[in-house]
């Protein structure tokens, strides 16, 4: 149905995507994988109008077509769930849902009644039962995520792609979503699944594409693969490589929390009662539906909510109820949910994105020191493979995955 051939990518001092050729088909689930910067999200964009490519050709139906934006992909029928949410937190989920596709009536009169119904039956089938004139900024990251899939829906398309669409899910959103890509294939609708979550993909994907360094690499039916063979795959490494040596033996306790409660502002409780503890060399899961207070519970750790009440211990030493910037100078930090609301400054470069939360470490005096910053930049490049044309580039500049990399040296 649609298909990108030879498809090459190049921004300055990076080649994203080399010479990739990869098609969908009518009514099967085409996913997409690859390391953080492999090229997913920059093959996508293509694939949805939203970039132009340096090279090669896209073909719809096996006709060359050339998509100069998105409402030109939008009228193909070509439409993409974006891994970083495009939403406006100011409006309604009806407003958002039909943004641009306004339901109008006789005389062009906004129709508001038949898109609030219209929206709420979305919703419905996505399990939420959320009033369609609730403001979007007021949901959850993970209902505004559902949002973002109701837009899709919303439009009759042929070929969907879907870049991280779980990524804030639980298990339960994660089936309902499942269920709804299996009514739109049974349509014959052509669509691409890019997710990091590799046996979740095996259970909806039909083909298995893989980008390695921005090529394609490998490509195989979903039935005839399993999780090591992509991996190998994307990795270029056998998979007993990625092991560890052994497992980390458990230490003494660095973190506890003690009967914590947390209530928002209309009195509704958040947290009730929660207590853990935390030992050296181990990890923790926490687990919830959405609305469950996971995130809540990871903020009030980090001392951004004074009004909970309960304590919290760090190497047995009881925090101050809030107190970030002590917490985050004694080794505590947080790595968002949302990474471009709450993780990164868009306007600022790779560099300033990396070393902003922990300035104190590259002063000298009342003086910052740029070349203790820069190197200590340069090693959080290295060791994380963080593909930037230069420490100077502003963030917006890097794929979704190099994006993340860079919130995790800043939170370090």
């Amino acid at each position: 149905m649609l298909e990108a051939r030879g498809v090459s990518m190049r921004y300055p001092g990076t080649l994203a995507l080399d010479n990739v050729t990869f098609r969908l088909y009518q009514g099967r689930v085409s996913a997409l994988i690859g390391e953080n910067g492999a090229g997913k999200s920059t093959l996508v964009k293509i694939l949805a109008g939203i970039a132009r490519p340096t090279g090669g050709t896209l073909l719809l139906d096996d006709a060359e077509i050339s998509l100069g934006s998105v409402r030109d992909a939008d009228e193909r029928g070509i439409g993409i769930i974006h891994q970083e949410l495009n939403l406006c937190p100011n409006l309604s989920i009806a407003e958002n849902i039909y943004l641009a596709r306004e339901l109008t009536g006789r005389g062009g009169v906004l129709n508001r009644r038949q898109q609030e119904d219209r929206a709420a039956s979305l919703m419905a089938r996505l399990e939420q039962s959320i009033h369609p004139r609730t403001l979007v900024g007021d949901l959850p990251l993970g209902q505004q995520q559902l949002v973002e899939i109701a837009k899709a829906l919303a439009r009759n398309v042929r070929v969907l792609m879907m870049d991280e669409p779980t990524s804030a899910l639980s298990s339960t959103e994660i089936a309902v979503l499942f269920r709804i890509i299996r009514v739109l294939t049974a349509r014959g609708v052509a669509v691409v699944y890019i997710s990091h979550r590799l046996e979740e993909l095996l259970g909806i994907a039909s083909t298995v594409s893989v980008l390695r360094d921005g090529r394609m690499v490998a490509e195989a039916e979903a039935a005839e693969v399993d999780t090591r063979w992509i991996v190998e795959k994307m990795t270029g490494r056998p998979a007993s490589a990625l092991q560890p040596p052994h497992a980390a033996s458990l230490g003494p306790e660095l973190l506890r929390v003690e009967n914590l409660s947390l209530n928002a502002d209309n009195g509704r409780a958040l947290l009730q009662d929660v207590s853990l503890r935390l030992r050296a060399g181990e990890v923790l899961g926490i687990y919830g539906l959405l609305g469950a207070g996971r995130t809540e519970l990871l903020e009030c750790i980090m001392g951004l909510h004074p009004q909970l009440l309960g304590s919290i211990f760090l190497d047995s030493k009881k925090l101050d109820r809030a107190d970030t910037s002590a917490r985050i100078a004694n080794g505590l930090a947080m790595l968002p949910e949302d990474r471009q609301f709450s993780g990164l400054v868009q306007t600022l470069s790779v560099r300033a994105n990396m070393t902003i939360s922990s300035l104190a470490r590259f002063s000298r005096g009342p003086w910052l020191s740029p070349s203790s910053e820069e190197k200590a930049a340069n090693a959080m490049v290295a060791s994380l493979t963080i593909k930037t044309a230069s420490l100077e580039s502003n963030i917006a500049s890097l794929s979704g995955g190099n994006q993340q990399k860079v919130v995790r040296p800043s939170a370090s």
